[in-house]
């Protein structure tokens, strides 16, 4: 067992898992404040996994996958995600309307934070320096989206310390992802490329069905904040489109 490798690996994802602690930088808000961020984090959130799913997991899907696999594989994560949400609100959320949000946001960016540790360690597999360029790749695009994320749980009604732990977990599966993938090396890429298509289909899902028309309840009647959480929503997909050119 190569453990100087394993190390490396092991070094990248708990890096990359401890920014599941950014929410802390928010806690210094006074709750009025953060309570009128909230929607605008909702918003960016939005544009980040449709723009994630639309110029990142789609393409590197249909890259190494014929097209009729991939969105069979997306259709199946729509449909799963479209179940799981159901579940949680029959049997947890009977008299709420947004924790089942949270809790598919929390599976969606589990799965996708447990790509992201087996894209890690199977770049450091093929080289290090790959693996160092692909570790800073994934923090640029973690960190934004880990801000939205504690956002959306806190939108969710949840408080900012549970927020906070539930952000942490879901970060956190980058090292099962790493670890996996260290353990699995030869057959990581069929695996990742599997899960990636099935990410690609929950993102949709969460983002269409539940992020966006929280966005739309935000509307009212004023226009000025109307356009602001479309700016807000258009710039989450922007930046995903301006990361396309950084791999």
């Amino acid at each position: 067992m190569n453990f100087s490798l394993l190390f490396l690996v092991l070094l990248a994802t708990s890096l990359i898992s401890s920014l599941g602690l950014v929410g802390r930088l928010l806690f210094g808000l006074k709750s009025e404040i953060l309570n009128k961020l909230l929607i605008y984090f909702v918003a960016f959130a939005a544009g980040s996994l449709l723009g994630g799913a639309f110029f990142h997991l789609l393409p590197e899907a249909l890259d190494k996958l014929p097209a009729q696999q991939v969105f069979s594989l997306t259709s199946f994560g729509f449909v799963f995600f479209m179940i799981i949400e159901g579940y949680f609100h029959y049997h947890r959320c009977e008299e709420c309307h947004h924790h089942p949000l949270s809790y598919t946001m929390l599976i969606g960016d589990g799965v996708h934070n447990l790509i992201d540790g087996l894209v890690i360690a199977a770049s450091f597999s093929s080289d290090i320096k790959l693996g160092i360029v692909a570790t800073l790749v994934v923090l640029w695009h973690e960190l934004p989206q880990e801000f939205s994320i504690f956002g959306s749980l806190m939108y969710a009604g949840h408080g900012k310390r549970k927020s906070l732990i539930l952000s942490m977990l879901a970060q956190s599966t980058v090292i099962l992802g790493g670890l996996l993938g260290f353990l699995l090396s030869a057959h990581v890429q069929v695996i990742s490329t599997w899960l990636i298509a099935f990410a690609g289909g929950g993102f949709i899902y969460i983002a269409a069905s539940d992020l966006v028309p929280e966005v739309h309840k935000a509307y009212g009647r004023h226009d000025r904040r109307s356009i602001l959480l479309m700016l807000t929503l258009l710039t989450g997909m922007g930046f995903m489109v301006l990361l396309t050119f950084f791999k």
